[in-house]
């Protein structure tokens, strides 16, 4: 959301023991790394679909779905119904990778409802809880496969704060929390990176080709095809292709993060699917699970699966009631493409009013950002998109920011958010916009 801390824009929180006596400061026991709870100095208490309701009963309209970890809402009935009865007829809960039934039921509905359909053939591995193991278990077997080190990543990307997966993020903030250098990884140039100055691929081209470059041939490329903390820059499809046809030509492992920007996020189930490419091997988290709770996939095309039993492992890989949630999820919204056709036309909504804001204020040159329900609205700087965020927030708004500055204000609402409320939430920023560019 924020790379530095911001200023805390309200009194915080006091809560109160049974008896109604002041009791301590929660804040005063935890890291001072948090982040969000700084831009939104509340304490919540329930949440259902789009709205988040705090303990003084003040409602939130919500921008951030979890950072995209919740595009089918907050409490979604049908699938808290999976939960609740996983839970009441003493299910598995945590099975490691043993064998488990609703594991199974899993794998053979993402089997016939999302690749199968899709044409594409990949074996499943379950890395751990996060989409940070999903990205360090794929940068590990493509060092396995391909014998090489080097992996190329790209300008403004971000793919994980594990040692593995921060090699491969682009943020300066987050690179020097690591504490040691971070080696084994090339950045180039995203899309668009350079305007129409530089064409696509030259650099990276020429450097694959010329023996005095420096560059060691990379074991893979990965990639996001829209970049989320960096910014909500899309790569456009025909990028994304010869992304595809370079790394095919180099014999390259090309590995798309699709953690923040898949499971409908775009549009398509798969971000790259517009693009119509098939990358070697993907990563997923986020919302896979449906529900928030931690589930994390990294696909593999079969001749890559190399590895040893045990090689790659980790304790929470076989959370029950995330099987369970994912299961009924693809069930619910991926058995047609209705979800895919209402995110396209709310994400088409979302920027004809970014167009129409940013028209109104062309002296300040404001640049509209993104694809289906991954938006992005990009300000003068950073200070300005994070007054339009705490401004929002006062108006019942959770939006949030990001980029290399924080200058973009970030839309990530659930694709299930009602029109009614995409239509507010847009409003408050509206006109939080015209209040900071008017301050400016």
């Amino acid at each position: 959301m924020t790379t530095t801390a911001p200023t805390e824009t309200t009194a915080k929180p006091q809560p109160a023991d049974q008896a109604g006596a002041p009791v301590a400061d929660p804040t005063e026991l935890e890291s001072g790394v948090r982040s969000y709870s700084r831009g939104w100095p509340a304490v919540f208490t329930h949440a259902k679909g789009s709205v988040l309701t705090a303990e003084d009963g003040t409602e939130y309209i919500d921008f951030f779905a979890g950072a995209g970890t919740l595009n089918y809402g907050h409490n979604h009935p049908e699938l808290k119904k999976v939960v609740i009865d996983h839970y009441l007829e003493d299910r598995v809960v945590h099975g490691l990778d043993m064998f488990t039934d609703v594991r199974r039921e899993f794998l053979q509905t993402f089997d016939e409802k999302i690749l199968k359909p899709r044409g594409l053939d990949y074996k499943v591995a379950f890395p751990g809880p996060g989409g940070t193991n999903a990205v360090e278990a794929a940068l590990k077997l493509a060092r396995k496969v391909t014998g090489r080190e080097s992996v190329v990543s790209f300008t403004n990307g971000f793919h994980g704060m594990t040692l593995g997966a921060l090699s491969v993020t682009g943020n300066s903030m987050k690179r020097g929390g690591a504490g040691i250098p971070l080696v084994h990884s090339t950045p180039m140039p995203f899309d668009d990176y350079f305007g129409q100055v530089v064409p696509d691929f030259m650099y990276l081209e020429r450097l694959l080709t010329d023996g005095g470059s420096g560059l060691n041939k990379p074991a893979a490329v990965i990639v996001e095809t829209v970049q989320g903390e960096g910014g909500i820059n899309a790569a456009r499809a025909e990028w994304l292709r010869g992304l595809a046809d370079l790394c095919k030509e180099h014999e390259i492992l090309l590995i798309v993060d699709d953690i923040q920007m898949g499971c409908g996020r775009t549009g398509g189930f798969f971000s790259f699917e517009e693009a119509g490419i098939e990358p070697d091997m993907v990563t997923l988290s986020k919302s896979i699970s449906g529900y928030g709770h931690p589930l994390a996939l990294t696909l593999i095309k079969p001749e890559l699966d190399i590895w040893e039993p045990g090689e790659h492992n980790g304790t929470f890989r076989g959370f029950g009631p995330a099987f369970a949630t994912a299961t009924k999820a693809i069930e619910l919204f991926w058995s047609d493409d209705e979800l895919q056709r209402s995110t396209e036309a709310k994400g088409a909504y979302v920027e004809s009013r970014f167009n129409r804001i940013a028209a109104r204020h062309a002296d300040h040159e404001l640049v509209v950002k993104g694809r289906g329900l991954a938006r992005g609205l990009q300000m003068p700087s950073g200070e300005i998109a994070g007054a339009i965020a705490a401004r929002a927030f006062e108006e019942g708004l959770l939006v949030e920011t990001s980029g290399p500055s924080d200058e973009v204000v970030k839309l990530l609402p659930a694709l299930t958010i009602p029109e009614e409320l995409l239509e507010k939430g847009l409003d408050i920023i509206e006109a939080a916009v015209d209040e900071a560019l008017a301050a400016a």
